[in-house]
């Protein structure tokens, strides 16, 4: 397979393009494509929706996310990944992480493959979380401050 720099049909109309591409063939010869976000659980505009239901703020998510791909050419598989800063997942987030578990368990033989890849996303999660709030932290002139903060 030849590696190409931009597939046809990947970039929509205003320039925007997914987060990623397989390069092998996901399913039925075409190319899985995804796009992640990470929406805030407790923002103003979704707390009343994920105080009543646990991941709606991910689902709401992924359902936007759907929309601003649909025009992408139907030679890839498209696939919103839908994550909230306070842990849950969207459905098509599950669905996707389910399928690559899977197959990472084959590909290896290791049975907690799929555990250490969630572990890690969960991980990367929380590393955002984590610079969102240092980010609005003032620098301080030492470590002993930081330690005031916490």
């Amino acid at each position: 397979m030849r590696a190409v720099l931009e597939p046809i049909g990947l970039a929509r109309s205003d320039g925007k393009r997914p987060d990623g591409m397989t390069l092998i063939p996901w399913r039925l010869g075409r190319s899985l494509l995804w796009d992640a976000t990470c929406v805030d659980t407790l923002a103003a505009s979704h707390i009343q929706a994920t105080s009543s239901m646990v991941g709606a703020a991910a689902s709401s998510a992924e359902q936007a996310k759907r929309r601003k791909y649909e025009n992408l050419d139907s030679s890839f598989i498209f696939v919103p990944f839908g994550v909230e800063t306070l842990g849950p997942w969207g459905p098509e987030a599950r669905a996707l992480f389910k399928e690559l578990s899977k197959r990472v368990i084959e590909s290896t033989g290791d049975p907690r493959a799929g555990s250490y890849l969630g572990q890690r996303i969960s991980l990367a999660i929380q590393r955002g979380n984590a610079a969102s709030i240092l980010g609005t932290v003032p620098r301080c002139g030492g470590f002993e401050d930081v330690l005031d903060f916490i």
